[in-house]
């Protein structure tokens, strides 16, 4: 039997909540980039704590990733594995510029096996620079920030820049074995759902 994790609303509300002044303290971001379906929750409540009284609320943009064990089109290919953008941010509009000389936040629900943060964050790096050459910003420093709500602890396929991992520039909220997550805006029943999720505790 597989083992699960059942996350609640309250659970995942806590845990942004609780790395939300973290983040604020140490890393200031101006923008987040969710990563659909998984990370648009989380940025939301998220958004709710990285606010400053008086200043206004942080943007969130969204690029869509999914995961395939199969050949695709559009995609990049890593060892057993296949990423395919099914959003993306255009080049030719706000949505990148915006980018340029930014601390840019991208959140995800779990680090799994790392290969879709590797892909957003290469791509999204190579967008920015490319439209920093395109407008003449070059000079201006954008700086990529991961947040997930779960780490699983296993041996990753993907690879993040060392920078980014030496400068602490990766926050989890929590890190967990490798079990099967089940959050609730996967459930059909959410009833169900928080029963499940109660029992776990119990057991606890």
């Amino acid at each position: 039997m597989v083992e699960k994790l059942y996350v609640t609303y309250n659970q995942v509300h806590k845990l942004c909540q609780a790395a939300g002044e973290r983040i604020l303290n140490d890393f200031k971001p101006h923008l987040m980039i969710a990563i659909g379906g998984g990370g648009y929750v989380p940025a939301r409540i998220l958004r709710s704590f990285l606010r400053r009284p008086g200043s206004p609320n942080i943007p969130i943009q969204a690029i869509g990733l999914s995961l395939y064990e199969t050949l695709g089109t559009d995609a990049v290919e890593v060892p057993g594995t296949k990423v395919t953008r099914t959003q993306w941010l255009d080049l030719s509009s706000l949505e990148m510029s915006n980018l340029i000389g930014k601390n840019v936040l991208i959140v995800d629900e779990v680090d799994d096996t790392r290969t879709t943060l590797e892909y957003a964050v290469r791509e999204l790096e190579k967008d920015v620079e490319e439209a920093s050459k395109k407008l003449c910003r070059t000079a201006e420093k954008t700086t990529f920030t991961i947040f997930v709500l779960h780490n699983k602890d296993k041996l990753k396929k993907g690879r993040l820049p060392q920078e980014m991992m030496d400068e602490g520039k990766y926050y989890a909220a929590v890190t967990v074995p490798d079990i099967w997550i089940c959050y609730p805006w996967e459930a059909r029943d959410i009833d169900e759902h928080d029963r499940n999720a109660a029992l776990q505790e119990n057991r606890s």
